[in-house]
């Protein structure tokens, strides 16, 4: 049996595991038991394609979605600031 492991995509904290197989008996610390507490994402990329990204808490996860989500230019959001009161409808 080969041992494996997980590593959080955010802070890179990795947890070791061994593999579970239906022909044999459940090993001392399965993938299941090792990330007990963790959040698995999977990102579709296309027909049976996807990439998959574990993450040790919420906040790795909300850093990592952070990361994926385009961010709007503070300029842009300051012209709004300064055009409020100017002419709305």
């Amino acid at each position: 049996m080969s041992e494996s492991y997980s590593v959080c995509v955010s802070c890179g904290k990795q947890v070791e595991y061994a593999e579970c197989s239906e022909g044999e008996s459940q090993p001392d610390n399965p993938r299941c038991q090792a990330l007990t507490g963790w959040y698995s994402v999977s990102k579709w990329k296309g027909i049976e394609s996807f990439d998959q990204y574990d993450f040790c808490s919420l906040d790795c996860l909300r850093e990592w979605i952070d990361k994926q989500m385009p961010k709007i230019p503070e300029e842009y959001l300051r012209n709004f600031e300064k055009g409020s009161g100017e002419g709305g409808g």
